[in-house]
């Protein structure tokens, strides 16, 4: 491949900083040389702090979290979701300052998210629903802060009243005398979509560079599926999203998905849910966002069933 063909294999991707079990997949491409073997240089950016990750000319590609695509279109950006990487479940505590001591103590405090509206604002309405707390109803002000560990910082240091935080934070956190106002509910009440989402432009002028990404990606959940690559993917973890535990690990792979169509329904259950904060959103053509000609592309020509198949890993039907 000359140099000039080489320059035109770029692909600039933005990423919420810390969030979503998707972001341990890039982390295992790069490490693996996924990239390097389509003649991909995949760049990376995160978005730092309380920002929506945002498509722009520069930043043509995201992974980032389905809520904060739409949030971007409402506000009259243009781009496509053309994979849904995982569907994060409903996990962590909320733990509440000392002084707080029930669920009815929440009412007119503060709890920290990244972004209003986005992923863990969403997971925090429904953690906030296992509680019979409503934020609008009870005056619970949702404040964005930042990255998890930023929402962390900010309830040690008292900024803020409470937070949905992972469980082995819960644990650390109640050995300093936090409350932990919920640790359990239904299992696989799920959140939000993680997706890869592109500007049109782009999509249509480099559809293969967009397809070869996806297949890194794949290859990146068959590698981490693989039992032998335990150590590596545990390496990827530790450096993607600070999970050093495997139990964690392992439920964070059980959110990924082995095909990742992006299915209406759960971006119409996403919808629903960011209305209550965005009416713009409610809206939205949701049918008209969903591009999924380049996944399709690998399905069709067996190339996901190949992925699996060489490292030892069953594949799923495609859900259409």
């Amino acid at each position: 491949m000359t140099q000039n063909a080489q320059a035109n294999r770029v692909a600039d991707v933005i990423f919420a900083e810390g969030t979503g079990s998707f972001l341990v997949l890039p982390e295992v491409a790069r490490q693996q040389a996924f990239f390097g073997k389509r003649d991909l240089d995949v760049r990376t950016v995160p978005a730092r702090g309380a920002n929506v990750p945002r498509l722009s000319q520069d930043t043509p590609l995201g992974l980032i979290g389905a809520p904060a695509a739409l949030l971007q279109v409402a506000e009259g950006a243009d781009l496509r979701v053309i994979a849904a990487l995982s569907t994060t479940n409903l996990s962590g505590h909320i733990v509440a300052q000392p002084g707080i001591q029930t669920a009815q103590d929440l009412r007119g405090r503060r709890l920290g998210v990244r972004v209003v509206g986005a992923g863990i604002w969403i997971s925090t309405v429904l953690a906030l629903e296992q509680l019979g707390l409503d934020a609008k109803r009870d005056g619970i002000s949702l404040v964005p802060v930042g990255s998890p560990a930023q929402i962390l910082r900010a309830l040690e240091e008292g900024a803020i009243d409470a937070a949905l935080v992972t469980a082995a934070q819960s644990r650390d956190l109640a050995a300093e005398a936090f409350t932990v106002l919920l640790r359990d509910y239904p299992k696989d009440i799920t959140s939000f979509d993680c997706v890869l989402a592109a500007r049109p432009d782009f999509l249509s002028d480099h559809p293969g560079i967009v397809t070869d990404l996806m297949a890194a990606l794949i290859e990146a959940l068959a590698f981490c599926l693989a039992g032998p690559n335990s150590p590596e993917v545990m390496l990827a973890f530790k450096n993607s999203l600070s999970i050093a535990d495997m139990h964690t690990a392992a439920d964070s792979l059980r959110e990924l998905h082995r095909k990742p169509y992006p299915l209406l329904r759960r971006l119409q259950r996403m919808q629903r849910i960011i209305g209550t904060h965005e009416p713009r959103v409610l809206d939205l053509p949701l049918e008209s966002l969903i591009s999924n000609q380049c996944l399709r592309t690998l399905d069709e020509s067996g190339a996901i069933d190949r992925l699996y198949a060489a490292y030892g890993v069953s594949s799923v039907p495609s859900p259409f």
